[in-house]
């Protein structure tokens, strides 16, 4: 494995991460998600990406089943705030409240005294930022999270959080969670260079592009799989999308990797980008995913790459 720091922080993550979203308390039962953690942890893992409301509070749970045995020293654990959790009109976005009582609670699922890392799971219109931005300062002056950040955030708004804590002396986001693949390319234009430029890390979710480029699409689209399904992933399946997806596959294939191995490999090549946060089912799947440490992709095959999926 591989460690990179975390933008301009001391904090130091695994290239390949784990994250629980649609798996952990959903898809896989707390056997498999005992088995997909301890893979990854095996493999020289240290960060565990979860939030609230991935299966609404069960994947934090499941977490927390899977990593009794752990040393809390050894991993970094991570949830996330924003969406709504209950009827409550309170119990969503990211006021003071809903911030202090979904930690609280977030703590209690896994059973630990803090976070590593508290994401703003995406940005609030509603509540005024400084009300944010000091309910995290707060929550880092009591301890309960070590580094706060944000996800999907525009590069506008991260560079405003940066001066709003300069100017009020809070303390600042350290990270960003974009969603960041070959097929979506949007953040090159502003956010990666603006968290370069204000020194935050870039963790990605969704780099194999919720399953595109794993090569599983190839041969076309089952009425059953989960790419007929999603509606977001079946517009990334048009078509045209699918001649490109069997092109990159070739490319795998000659390079003597898997096309999530490539398509891990290429994220993990950009400028900026601290870890790439991978999903699994499987115990077989996460020690796929951790080959992607070992990609050496030449100039000439990244820039390949790129021309076959333009950022748009």
């Amino acid at each position: 494995m591989q460690y990179r720091k975390m933008g301009e922080s001391g904090l130091e993550l695994s290239v390949v991460s784990i994250g629980g979203w649609l798996t952990f308390g959903g898809s896989i039962d707390d056997r498999d998600t005992k088995k997909v953690l301890h893979t990854a942890l095996d493999g020289g893992v240290n960060f565990i990406d979860l939030a609230d409301v991935y299966s609404h509070g069960k994947a934090e749970k499941a977490a927390r089943k899977a990593l009794h045995a752990v040393k809390r020293r050894n991993v970094v654990l991570s949830s996330k705030v924003f969406f709504r959790m209950s009827d409550d009109m309170n119990d969503r976005g990211l006021s003071r409240k809903h911030i202090m009582e979904s930690c609280e609670r977030s703590l209690r699922r896994l059973g630990t005294d803090y976070l590593d890392l508290y994401f703003c799971h995406r940005s609030d219109p509603s509540t005024p930022l400084e009300e944010t931005a000091r309910a995290m300062d707060d929550l880092v002056h009591q301890g309960k999270v070590l580094y706060w950040g944000t996800s999907v955030w525009p590069a506008e708004l991260l560079r405003r959080a940066h001066d709003l804590a300069t100017v009020k002396n809070l303390y600042a986001c350290r990270v960003e969670q974009p969603e960041y693949s070959l097929m979506k390319r949007d953040i090159e234009a502003e956010v990666l260079p603006t968290c370069r430029d204000l020194g935050l890390g870039v963790v990605c979710w969704s780099p194999l592009a919720g399953g595109a480029l794993t090569g599983k699409y190839d041969n076309g689209v089952p009425e059953e799989s989960r790419g007929a399904k999603t509606e977001w992933l079946k517009d990334r399946l048009s078509e045209a999308n699918l001649a490109r997806l069997r092109q990159f596959s070739t490319v795998a294939r000659e390079l003597g990797v898997t096309p999530a191995q490539l398509a891990l490999g290429w994220v993990l090549r950009q400028d900026g980008i601290t870890s790439v946060i991978t999903g699994a089912t499987c115990a077989a799947q996460m020690q796929e995913n951790l080959g992607a440490v070992d990609v050496a992709l030449s100039d000439e095959v990244a820039a390949q790459l790129a021309l076959l999926f333009p950022r748009t």
